[in-house]
């Protein structure tokens, strides 16, 4: 990629504030606890009862984990009150819009060539100021380029926080009314439930004993495997084409690193025989879990049917499990569980092997005890929590994070100008 701006040793475009760094101990940190992130070569590490620095500051990771998976430096942009340790230096630009677009420029950069040290990697100093930055003369396009690369990811940190709301809604609710009983409590002390009434009275007013421990009165217990059962897929499809095969039998596959990011918008395709096809196909009654290599670290994935048919038909690799349940409102209830159950700790006690984590779908199934409601308390609850997952598996954050991905390098070597660009901040 030819750069058509022209480039800058680092040291002569960012003002280097790495003298007023202050390491504290572990056990210093601890005596002064408070409310200012405490930051090193990577991120926060704790939070400290004062502060160095102010305002916008470009943090480079000095020692440790220099270089990401991608060879790039190791960054963060950080702004506010904080401390910094001396294992990232800490950069200024000449205006918080030159020291955003540091942080773009730098991102583009291979830092192996500037490293140094056998045992443990080094970015030093000296080394630092070397790097040759991209950099346009004129400041209008500097700051054009930092607004429109900081905007999609202001609003892809936006998705997130929202994200986190809704998926925290699902969550509150599934509690309230499975695991607190919070209706029913409230019905059964006289209390209005704080529900419309058609579905407060889905509730009884009272409680029975059963081996689960107290339970709303009509309700049924029972284990995860009385929502669903564990599928067996057949053969994993091939890459190319064979002899025979047809459109319709090339389907995108769900392996476990699409699962462990909660998408499937880049699942690759692959061609399926028509027997392994019917096998591994999934619809609105099933979910995912990982399997093994990542155990049960994926979560647990919903398969919606408005996103399959945003999709196409989706099949699923042998790292996964497929646990297909008797309806849609059941796939959503048992993943409420299975997200408990990992949240706490608990789907450990289902997983064996010891170089390779196996999560046994069997165990877990049979061996977990849940209270069963009636289906028309199950059917109100899908019915509220479906639209939140629905708009958490949209995928647009992962189109604007790869759109950022995309613009970045272009934008910053000046192969793609900022007038080119000026459409996309209107559409996202």
């Amino acid at each position: 990629m030819a750069n058509e701006w022209p480039q800058k040793p680092l040291g002569s475009l960012a003002t280097n504030f790495d003298a007023r760094r202050v390491p504290l101990s572990s056990r210093e940190r601890e005596k002064r606890r408070g409310c200012y992130p405490y930051f090193g070569a990577t991120g926060v590490m704790d939070n400290v009862d004062d502060f160095l620095f102010e305002g916008l500051h470009l943090l480079v990771a000095e020692d440790g984990s220099v270089e990401t998976d991608d060879g790039k430096p190791f960054l963060q942009l950080v702004d506010g009150k904080f401390w910094v340790n001396n294992h990232a230096h800490v950069l200024r630009g000449v205006t918080d819009a030159d020291t955003r677009f540091l942080y773009y420029a730098l991102s583009t950069i291979a830092i192996r060539p500037f490293m140094s040290g056998s045992v443990q990697a080094k970015l030093s100093q000296a080394n630092l100021n070397k790097i040759p930055v991209p950099y346009p003369p004129m400041e209008k396009i500097r700051v054009a380029i930092a607004h429109i690369l900081g905007t999609l990811d202001d609003k892809v940190a936006l998705n997130r926080r929202m994200n986190e709301t809704l998926e925290g809604i699902a969550r509150a609710l599934f509690k309230s009314w499975f695991v607190n009983f919070d209706p029913v409590r409230a019905k059964a002390e006289g209390r209005d439930p704080s529900l419309p009434k058609e579905i407060a009275d889905l509730f009884p007013d009272s409680f029975e004993d059963s081996e689960l421990g107290e339970i709303p009165k009509g309700w049924g217990g029972g284990t995860l495997g009385m929502l669903g059962e564990l599928a067996i897929g057949g053969d994993w499809g091939e890459d190319e084409a064979f002899a025979g095969a047809v459109e319709a039998s090339c389907l995108r596959g769900v392996d476990l690193e699409h699962l462990r990011q909660s998408g499937h918008a880049s699942a690759p395709r692959r061609w399926f025989k028509p027997s392994s096809l019917e096998r591994r196909a999934m619809d609105d009654r099933d979910v995912l879990v990982a399997g093994s290599g990542a155990g049960p670290t994926g979560r647990p994935l919903w398969m919606c049917d408005d996103l399959l048919q945003a999709l196409g038909p989706c099949v699923y690799s042998n790292f996964c499990k497929r646990i297909r349940c008797g309806t849609a409102a059941k796939a959503v209830y048992l993943d409420a569980w299975l997200h408990g159950m990992r949240a706490s700790g608990e789907i450990w006690e289902h997983v064996n092997g010891t170089s390779v984590p196996n999560l046994d779908a069997n165990s877990l199934l049979a061996g977990k005890e849940i209270p069963l409601p009636p289906v028309p308390v199950l059917d109100r609850y899908h019915d509220f929590v479906r639209p939140i997952w629905q708009e958490l598996y949209a995928g647009q954050n992962r189109t604007l994070a790869a759109l950022r991905d995309a613009l970045l390098p272009k934008l910053i070597s000046g192969e793609l100008r900022v007038k080119d660009t000026e459409r996309i901040l209107e559409i996202v």
